[in-house]
């Protein structure tokens, strides 16, 4: 049986992409519909939601944001320099099919996917983040540009671990800093902060790019806007507070298996005695854990000076694919459009 590629309506139909989205073992928040019509909304763009059926039975999701200037249209998944966290083709009603029909089923479901943006776009550009969506073959033989990147997971349930298990994974200075912590003099405290943290975390985040002379185009309003639309619990601001100043967080993104540290952390201006990061990151791993979920995923390990911090939790490197098609540069046109508008 064929698969049959359908576009449903972002605002219409959203219940039923709702559905399919916390059926799939391979979304985030940022799959949802409410998410992907605030993405498009900030980017300038108009988002596709395709959904693959095998007759009655949904069996991928894809959404993918049109993005066009002039005589120019390119498509991206997520939206381009949203600095939305993974998007791409997902998969549902796979895990129990052997092999040899799983690859089927993938290889006609992604090809369905192609003759429709072929027929209904025909973009001269294609950009696509394939971050957890394990075979990309069907874009190679397709002809698409397929590059790794990577990220580093901390695997948080399974086994039995408790917190002093997982604790004894890092390095000696993460333990320190954090079994240290109560010792010293500040009085600090690591929560779950509101709407307000944040505008805080997004803001902070923006004043290190800014000083380092490097483009930010995430905007306080759009973080703010996934916090209050989203589910909760969707979006966690995660913040440290000194003598009840905000000094630090980490906006974390959850789904129903993995937390997602998706912004925040970086180096704090704030003159204190406490390691601010790693106590950050260890709550939101120690909650995670009590939480019962599987994974801690740090997003990103392709920068080398941040990837030192990052390898203390001692993570397992975890491969995703860069998938790309057209004119060279499209990219850099999009980038200057964030940039002005």
């Amino acid at each position: 049986m064929t698969i049959e590629v359908t576009e449903l309506d972002p605002w219409q139909d959203a219940a039923e992409w709702d559905r399919y989205v916390e059926r799939s073992d391979g979304t985030n928040p940022f799959f949802r519909a409410d998410a992907i019509r605030l993405q498009a909304q900030d980017t300038g763009t108009t988002p596709h939601l395709l959904v693959g059926y095998k007759g009655q039975e949904a069996v991928g999701l894809f959404p993918l944001f049109e993005f066009t200037r002039g005589p120019i249209t390119g498509v991206f998944s997520p939206a381009p320099q949203s600095w939305s966290c993974y998007l791409g083709p997902a998969l549902l009603n796979v895990d129990k099919l052997k092999q040899r029909k799983a690859d089927r089923r993938i290889k006609r479901f992604l090809e369905g996917c192609f003759a429709w943006l072929d027929a209904e776009i025909s973009p001269l550009y294609t950009r696509i983040v394939a971050a957890e969506f394990d075979d990309v073959r069907p874009f190679v033989w397709n002809e698409f540009d397929v590059e790794p990147s990577y990220t580093y997971v901390v695997d948080l349930a399974g086994g039995g671990r408790s917190e002093d298990d997982l604790l004894d994974r890092f390095s000696s200075d993460a333990r320190s800093n954090i079994r240290n912590a109560d010792e010293g003099e500040n009085d600090y405290v690591i929560e779950e902060g509101d709407t307000d943290d944040v505008e805080r975390i997004v803001e902070q985040v923006a004043a290190r790019y800014e000083n380092q002379g490097r483009a930010f185009h995430l905007s306080p309003a759009f973080a703010r806007s996934l916090h209050r639309v989203l589910p909760d619990g969707s979006i966690r601001p995660y913040v440290c507070r000194v003598d009840g100043e905000f000094v630090g967080g980490i906006l974390v993104v959850e789904s129903e298996t993995t937390r997602y540290r998706w912004q925040g952390g970086v180096k704090p201006d704030a003159d204190v005695d406490i390691a601010i990061n790693d106590l950050l990151d260890w709550h939101v791993m120690r909650d995670g854990l009590r939480a019962e979920l599987e994974r801690y995923d740090l997003v990103g390990a392709g920068v080398p000076s941040i990837n030192r911090y990052k390898a203390k939790f001692n993570p397992r490197l975890v491969t995703n694919y860069v998938i790309t098609s057209g004119a060279f540069g499209f990219d850099l046109a999009v980038d200057r459009y964030r940039k002005y508008r």
